[in-house]
């Protein structure tokens, strides 16, 4: 592969200041605006259409298994909020209250939605009186708002876009089930549409839902090698039915109470993919979520047929890609740094020479190979050539990650390991809130799951010496 010659200079770099790199790009590319309420952020075009391409696919996944979209209000009463202690407790710092109404001041506070959970049961103890009625099957694509301290686009913004699915079930068994196979939709949906290897398993008790029995997680590494949670599916049991009176009657007519998940994917998965895939010039967009998969850029377009043939392609070609041809008055040399930064996966070269010889040039941005294509035959080589962005992208994240995951056997060993190597570590834990606590202390390193393809690293915990229980991913996380 030819050097990489950087073609954005305003780019910090991330070997510089990942950080700074981040909002960088973020900025440059379009995708975000600062918005004049704190913690807050504008999702600019650019940014949306990305959301938007998200939303599609999950979307279809979700109704293919059966859910179905509903609405719910962005206000919960305060009494209907404490109706569940384990779960206030768990968003209280997290919470915005509404105290006023107009100039008059309201007789209970509302409290602006962190999660819906209590709408929903409130709900649900509506509509549900037989076993008929189960299971049922819901989402909501909406916003959400949780005060928060330290914010960064996309990453953690006191208002941020997701979707929050909430399901009600006949039995345990059936509860559990759909807790799974939505992390798994998660995790295809990662790998498929983002090309982000993701690794999938459960949160210890000190790091799960508030409210919840069981909270299972996907765990993308970035480029530093920190982790970010990228999709978290949470099994309730029956705790909020009894907490809100749902129940429900059997088929043995008697009274029951349902058993309850919620599951939720956010904004922050566009900050994973900025993070798993871009580089020094900017945005790396997997082909699935593009907003413009190609991008057509017309050289020498004064030139009899060039500006002709590249509105034909454009025409053509829409039928196989989302395709831009951009024939402003901008150079050749500023449309390619500007679709870099914007991380379009393919650019098409045409000049008169390329019309000559019936063909043009396509260039890849994962790893900028040049391939000269038939005009003939660009309708099968594009998809080929996007698919080839997607594996690359992934392969590449999956290799960083295998290279910078690291298995400890000794306390001494993980701390050298936290200092020195940014990235997973891998150790056995004994299951005690104590030595978790004791590892955030002193490697400065959070469980991240338990994974659920298990390995027996050693028989007893990294940091007691007891008999292990389980094997846990650890790392510092965003």
């Amino acid at each position: 592969m030819a050097e990489q010659k950087k073609m954005v200079e305003e780019i910090t770099s991330m070997d510089v200041d990942f950080a700074k790199w981040y909002t960088d790009v973020v900025k440059k590319a379009e995708l975000v605006d600062y918005a004049s309420t704190k913690g807050c952020m504008i999702i600019r075009p650019y940014g949306y259409a990305i959301w938007e391409n998200i939303q599609k696919d999950l979307d279809a996944r979700f109704k293919a298994l059966g859910h179905e979209n509903v609405m719910m209000p962005m206000f919960i009463p305060e009494s209907l909020l404490q109706k569940e202690k384990d779960h206030v407790e768990g968003f209280a710092p997290e919470v915005a209250w509404v105290t006023h109404g107009g100039q008059e001041e309201l007789t209970e506070r509302l409290c602006v939605r962190p999660t819906s959970e209590t709408l929903f049961c409130e709900h649900y103890a509506h509509v549900i009186q037989s076993y008929r009625d189960l299971p049922k099957l819901y989402n909501q694509w909406c916003s959400v708002v949780r005060w928060e301290k330290t914010t960064r686009p996309f990453l953690r913004t006191t208002e941020f876009l997701w979707q929050e699915g909430h399901t009600m079930h006949e039995t345990a068994e059936e509860a559990k089930a759909e807790t799974e196979q939505m992390l798994n939709v998660y995790a295809d949906f990662c790998e498929q549409a983002l090309a982000i290897p993701v690794v999938k398993g459960r949160k210890t008790d000190k790091e799960k839902f508030a409210g919840a029995e069981a909270t299972y997680t996907i765990e993308a590494m970035m480029h530093d090698g920190k982790a970010l949670q990228s999709g978290t599916s949470h099994y309730f049991g029956d705790g909020f039915a009894r907490a809100f009176g749902i129940q429900f009657m059997d088929r043995d007519n008697k009274l029951q109470y349902p058993h309850q998940t919620s599951w939720g994917m956010s904004t922050r998965i566009i900050g994973a993919i900025i993070m798993t895939h871009g580089d020094d010039n900017g945005l790396v967009l997997p082909p699935a979520v593009a907003p413009i998969q190609l991008v057509i850029v017309p050289i020498a377009a004064h030139k009899p047929g060039v500006s002709e043939k590249a509105q034909e392609l454009r025409a053509r070609l829409q039928n196989v890609c989302r395709v831009k041809l951009d024939d402003s008055k901008q150079s050749p040399g500023w449309k390619f740094a500007e679709y870099e930064m914007k991380g379009v996966p393919l650019r098409l070269e045409l000049g008169p020479r390329d019309l000559e010889n019936n063909c043009c040039v396509i260039v890849r941005r994962d790893n900028r190979e040049k391939q000269v294509v038939q005009l003939d035959e660009l309708e099968t080589a594009i998809p080929a050539l996007l698919q080839q962005v997607h594996d690359g992208l992934y392969e590449k994240a999956l290799q960083r990650r295998h290279d910078m995951t690291y298995d400890a056997h000794t306390m001494e060993e993980m701390i050298d390991i936290a200092e020195h190597k940014p990235g997973l570590v891998r150790a056995m834990w004994c299951g005690d809130l104590a030595c978790e606590e004791a590892i955030k202390e002193k490697a400065g390193l959070t469980s991240r799951c338990m994974p659920f393809e298990q390995e027996q690293l050693d028989d007893v915990c990294v940091c007691c010496g007891k008999p292990a229980k389980t094997m846990v991913y650890w790392g510092k996380q965003y």
